[in-house]
């Protein structure tokens, strides 16, 4: 055997140690390149992401940049400003059980659509190499935030590794190999928005813009569907640079290039000129210009060594938080798409399990770090002109549920974009509760944008009430200021951000709000989230009065705001207002299936399978149904999940997976895990009628299409069988699952400032560790005994049940 043959042997082995012998928890990995989206491996800093196909005769990067969308800042006050004059009507309508009526006169209620997250662009690196390849292998470590691809081709080993930095602002890629001339490729910029590109001194320069307007793809507006020219959207930039250490550098005026060499860097720097919400970004644009050369320049001053420990040390702060073991398995470790296929069969595999909950993680770090910009429906990667549902901020579930994880699962910073979007919201609402429905406060409607659009959607009377009228975004997104503080307990943001946002939305319901023929407050009109109803007469419609959903979030946020002020104690007069309100709040009812009633009427679905479950809101996300305190409720919520079933989208399956956990059925949670990790095809291969929820190749949620949100959800709901709590109590294993029965888990988070370490054997808990962050009392529930434990702050302590 030769010198060369043992190398290459060493390579491989060494390379491919991941698959061969190492615990499958933390890794995806794969045996040839992706050919389509959902196969490929994607990577992120909070602001800008690269989708990496790792392709061998031509690798092809999608680029993001979380700040580029259509349009610019939304004028809302010249939007419909006269549409509350249309309120009356509709109401009349509906006091006259006049439901179609009621449908058609809402839509007076409605204004524009949506901006859309735009793809920035794709780099292509053209490798001039020909040969059969052997020994392929791609991966994706969530322990380092880095993507890695080799293969043997012509008897030479390359390699390649990919991160995005958050610390240095690039995307960073190295090529090797192990033959001083055998790297020899060029690299070329393209875009599908309005872009042109240019070489200078050895930098590949695309500028280009984002389209002035873009509608959904659910809709044929193609009078506005134009592409920006002159003063059109948000301006953007690519630039890429090569350091080289050997061979020779290359360019012609679109492509820049090696030859002969064995190692180069290629640094990429993205910018955009969005410079706030309220910016125009053309008049009063960011630099974007500067501030991608200013980034270029101070990373490709570095050597890969100190960027790539910058990029580790950065990123392991936060997903170093949190580890999970679940007792010993016998899944073998195959590629990630074998696992999952294998998985779907019922076969164990259990670091797959906890490797989908990290990777949900991964995901929430890799996208949720732009201040004010928070992940959108595709978290941060997006290579559609026209992405599903505009990659836009739906307000009544998606959103919401990207941020489940957020606080349990230890990732609080990345919080913060949604929670600082929020003030954006409060502005702009603030006008749509004046003009659309003659209120105070501020609320917003089904759907929103960068631009932090406000209004109920629809086009201006072309949108269906059921999801274009909604209007309870802005009362549920500020439940997540009051869970931010019972998370961290940071009374200065409570004082200073987070209550005036919460009285604003309340005051929106307290003026919104009528009385019903008992003197119960409710809302009228009310949708229930792209659900229809079917009255006792056989009308099939959306729009009606006193919905379930719509109370059961305004009980949560009125129940939320009076803790808050009982923190505070700064605004008696209102609070004493608001508890009036909330004693005259609709109460839940139970219809005769025994289900929880989700119309104000004992009415039938139109769906009863339907994806949505918006009225069981008061059981999670909300606190107001449990168990224990209101088991007439929870029944009432198990028997709902039991009428609509376990077969739903991929996000839909994430909230039920958190629902069974609640009601403390850990087996039938963990049952629906199991389904959520269904494989799918990729879009361009899946059958066109299989519209089943899963997850694609690359671990991606599959609604289908991609929606990040099931990611989220799912991950969020590991925690949730492992640990509850509300202010003032945490449960110990809630809802463990019987194929959990062994475990530990660290660094979870619980309600009042704690962190929560625990081993667990035979289904039993042996150890639990408690360390508070804020100095608070707790109790803390095990099978059904209570410990009263009070903390310093910092202070950890061990407990024994």
């Amino acid at each position: 055997m030769g010198l060369k043959t043992l190398f290459s042997l060493f390579f491989i082995t060494v390379f491919h140690a991941t698959s061969l012998w190492s615990q499958s928890s933390d890794k995806l990995w794969y045996d040839e390149p992706a050919n389509y989206f959902e196969e490929t491996l994607v990577l992120g800093n909070g602001q800008q992401g690269a989708t990496v196909f790792g392709g061998t005769a031509t690798e092809t990067i999608y680029l993001n940049d979380i700040t580029l969308w259509s349009g610019s800042p939304v004028k809302v006050a010249d939007m419909n400003p006269e549409a509350y004059k249309y309120l009356p009507a509709v109401r009349e309508a509906l006091k006259n059980e006049d439901y179609a009526l009621a449908d058609s006169l809402n839509k007076s209620l409605q204004g524009k659509n949506s901006e859309t997250y735009a793809p920035l662009g794709t780099l292509k690196i053209n490798f001039h190499n020909e040969g059969e390849v052997k020994n392929y292998y791609r991966e994706l470590d969530l322990n380092n935030a880095i993507s890695s691809v080799a293969y043997e081709q012509n008897g030479v080993e390359y390699k390649r590794e990919y991160f995005v930095s958050h610390p240095d602002k690039v995307l960073i890629i190295k090529l090797t190999s192990n033959n001083k001339k055998a790297l020899n490729f060029d690299i070329k910029f393209e875009s599908l928005l309005n872009y042109k590109t240019a070489v200078n001194k050895g930098v590949l320069k695309g500028v280009g813009s984002a389209q002035i307007h873009s509608s959904p793809t659910y809709l044929s507006d193609t009078v506005f569907e134009a592409r920006a020219k002159e003063n059109g959207g948000t301006r953007f930039i690519s630039l890429i640079q090569l350091k080289n250490t050997d061979g020779e550098l290359i360019s012609t005026d679109s492509t820049i290039g090696v030859q002969n060499a064995s190692e180069v860097l290629v640094y990429v720097s993205l910018a955009t000129s969005f410079n706030g919400f309220d910016k125009n970004p053309v008049t009063e644009g960011a630099d974007y210009e500067g501030i991608a050369n200013k980034q270029l320049e101070k990373a490709f001053a570095k050597t890969y060594q100190e960027l790539k420990t910058n990029h580790v040390s950065d990123y392991q702060t936060y997903f170093k938080r949190v580890s999970l073991s679940l007792g010993e398995t016998t899944a073998p470790n195959l590629p990630t798409d074998e696992r999952l296929k294998r998985y779907a069969e019922g076969k164990e595999d259990k670091n797959l399990e906890i490797l989908y909950f990290q990777y949900g993680r991964y995901l929430l770090i890799s996208s949720s770090r732009t201040p004010e910009v928070p992940a959108n429906l595709q978290g941060l990667w997006n290579h559609h002109y026209y992405p599903p549902w505009s990659s836009n901020y739906t307000m009544n579930i998606n959103i919401e549920e990207n941020y489940w994880l957020a606080e349990n699962a230890n990732l609080s910073e990345m919080h913060q974009p949604l929670l600082s979007f929020i003030n954006n919201l409060a502005t702009t609402g603030a006008v749509t509760a004046k003009t659309f429905y003659g209120a105070g406060g501020w609320c917003v409607a089904h759907n929103s944008d960068i631009w932090a659009m406000s209004n109920p959607v629809g086009n201006f009377g072309q949108g269906y009430p059921g999801w274009a009228n909604w209007n309870m975004g802005g009362v549920w997104v500020s439940t997540h200021l009051w869970e931010h503080y019972t998370f961290t307990k940071d009374e200065v943001f409570l004082k200073n951000k987070a209550y005036p946002l919460m009285k604003g939305a309340v005051q929106f319901c307290l003026d919104w709000m009528v009385e019903d023929k008992d003197g119960k407050l409710i809302t009228s009109p009310s949708t229930s989230p792209e659900n229809n109803y079917i009255t006792d007469k056989g009308y099939h419609g959306a729009t009606f009065y006193g919905g379930s959903a719509d109370i059961a979030m305004i009980r949560e946020l009125f129940t939320q705001t009076l803790a808050a002020e009982t923190v505070l104690e700064n605004d008696e007069a209102f609070s004493l207002k608001l508890k009036q309100a909330l004693d005259k709040l609709l109460p839940y009812k139970i219809s005769e299936t025994g289900s929880l009633q989700e119309w104000y009427f004992d009415w039938k679905d139109e769906d009863p399978q339907h994806r949505h479950q918006s009225h069981l809101f008061g059981l999670f996300p909300g606190h107001q149904i449990t168990p224990v305190a209101t088991p007439s409720l929870a029944n009432a919520c198990r028997k709902t999940l039991e009428i609509k079933g376990d077969e739903t989208t991929g996000w839909s399956k994430g909230w039920r997976i958190n629902l069974w956990a609640r009601l403390g059925d850990g087996n039938h949670a963990y049952k629906m895990y199991r389904e959520l990790l269904n494989y799918v095809e990729p879009d361009a291969i899946r059958p066109k009628d299989s519209w089943r929820g899963g997850t694609y190749p690359n671990l991606f949620d599959a609604h289908p299409p991609f929606q990040i949100d099931g990611n989220f959800g799912g991950a969020a709901a590991v925690v949730e069988m492992l640990l509850q709590s509300t202010e003032n109590e945490i449960y110990l294993l809630p809802a463990l699952p019987d194929n959990w029965n062994t475990g530990e888990v660290q660094g979870i988070c619980a309600r009042g400032g704690f962190v929560i370490d625990m081993k667990w054997k035979n289904g039993k808990l042996k150890t639990v560790k408690v360390t508070s962050k804020a100095g608070s009392p707790c109790k803390i529930n095990y099978g059904g005994k209570t410990m009263d434990v009070v903390l310093k702050s910092g202070e950890t302590k061990e407990l024994t049940f």
